[in-house]
């Protein structure tokens, strides 16, 4: 399986809503993510196989030097077999090279051995409040 990671790389809004979707339980949605991403992030990384995107992730930053890991994401048919793990490692790879010194994640326990074992992020206290 030959996957293609690409940092900034084209994709169309349908697909990410629907890999969106399937990744995270919800419908389909109508987001314009390719406005979304290029106003707010830092980058995201697109995974394709074939020409499909099977993969996608999101770099939200700060504007200095904290970067942001947000909707993970890789096609059901995909998981397991590392596509994860390479979205992640072009994201700090990318982050580091934009002079960022943090990388940051936030994740629920069941994706503790994904983002801490297999991505090589170190736990960390941190807050949140519901809005």
């Amino acid at each position: 399986m030959t996957i293609r990671y690409t940092w900034r790389g084209d994709f169309d809004n349908e697909d990410v809503n629907a890999l969106h979707a399937e990744g995270f339980g919800h419908p389909v949605l109508d987001i314009d993510w390719l406005a979304q991403v290029r106003r707010h992030s830092l980058g995201w990384v697109c995974a394709h196989r074939d020409g499909a995107l099977v993969g996608f992730v999101n770099v939200a930053w700060d504007g200095g030097v904290h970067a942001f890991v947000l909707d993970t994401v890789v096609a059901a048919a995909h998981r397991r077999r590392g596509v994860g793990a390479g979205l992640v490692a072009e994201t700090v790879r990318r982050a580091r090279a934009a002079g960022c010194e943090w990388l940051h994640v936030d994740f629920d326990d069941g994706l503790a051995p994904f983002y801490v074992e297999s991505c090589g992020f170190t736990p960390t206290r941190a807050g949140l409040v519901a809005l």
